[in-house]
């Protein structure tokens, strides 16, 4: 949803009630939304493939007629070649919510992206700002060798940057050594700030169900995709240009087919399978993560009432 109509931003105040929503891929999120979260609420979406425009399917997004029930924030803001780090989601997450309290509506901010999460509650780390020279020369190298060269070279330099990146997070793999080859310091090296920006005290919200209900839900919000039009959907970003280098094909759902492409694999079944392999392996990175935030109530994403009722406390306080 775009914000049509500016209006003077005001600080963030501690009394502003501010709930975060997170949980893997498939787990329900959408669902609660729309159930227990219209009204008085709108979202701020946290997922790092659904700010792109033409990204429907592979990432889940939420339907029109969803937007319509609960106003979204931050969805198709942007073509799928441009780069959206975690300070631009900072900044326009920033402007989201104070636009939704002018509106006198309560936050919430949803989605799977666990550093946005991090950071907009924390703030950034104090590493170095980006040096345009350095990151150049690190695309340069990425064009001829692959990015798994520069994966191996983090692997070297920053070896706790390196377990903690996906192989296929292109850009963060490019910052962290780009961080190194600017002050020949670790990214890893350099603190997050450990108290909450602007006196932010959210609900947070972590949503879980077993192992087995998540790997019957996932398989079959594949399949859905699929009949939804997922492959058509990829052909059409192919003839507009895409490949695997746009920072928008990096995600689930998007970066098999071009994988596929490469090897010359042109199995669906095959590809379908490996986009349900890898978000299995991808909601066990996002539990583990989310895991080490403090004060998460984790709540099964079945528990509606438990829910509400969790929410309506806060908001009562």
């Amino acid at each position: 949803m775009r914000i049509l109509k500016k209006k003077k931003l005001k600080t963030i105040q501690l009394s502003n009630k501010l709930i975060f929503l997170f949980g893997p891929t498939s787990v329900g999120k959408t669902k609660l939304l729309t159930d227990i979260c219209k009204d008085r609420f709108s979202v701020v979406n946290a997922d790092s493939i659904q700010v792109y425009r033409g990204l429907d399917i592979g990432s889940a997004k939420v339907s029109a007629e969803v937007m319509k029930k609960v106003p979204h924030y931050l969805i198709d803001i942007l073509p799928p070649t441009e780069q959206f780090t975690v300070a631009d989601f900072i900044k326009k997450a920033d402007e989201a919510i104070v636009d939704i309290y002018n509106r006198g509506r309560i936050p919430i901010i949803s989605g799977g992206t666990a550093f946005y999460f991090k950071h907009f509650l924390y703030g950034l780390s104090e590493a170095p700002p980006t040096d345009e020279k350095v990151r150049a020369d690190i695309e340069k190298e990425i064009k001829s060798n692959g990015i798994e060269s520069i994966y191996q070279i983090l692997k070297e330099v920053d070896f706790t940057s390196y377990q903690r990146i996906n192989p296929n997070d292109s850009y963060r793999i490019q910052r962290a050594v780009e961080v190194y080859r600017t002050c020949g310091k670790p990214l890893s090296s350099f603190s997050v700030p450990k108290t909450p920006r602007n006196n932010m005290d959210p609900l947070i919200i972590g949503l879980y169900r077993d192992n087995e209900e998540m790997a019957k839900r996932l398989k079959l919000r594949v399949n859905l995709m699929l009949q939804e039009g997922l492959l058509d959907e990829i052909k059409t970003l192919i003839r507009e240009g895409a490949d695997a280098s746009w920072p928008g094909m990096q995600g689930i759902g998007y970066k098999e087919f071009f994988e596929a492409m490469k090897t010359g694999e042109q199995s669906s079944s095959q590809i379908l399978e490996r986009i349900v392999l890898n978000s299995k392996h991808y909601a066990k990175r996002q539990y583990t993560f989310f895991k080490s935030f403090e004060n998460v109530n984790w709540m099964d994403a079945k528990d509606d009432e438990k829910i509400k009722i969790l929410i309506e406390n806060y908001l009562s306080k």
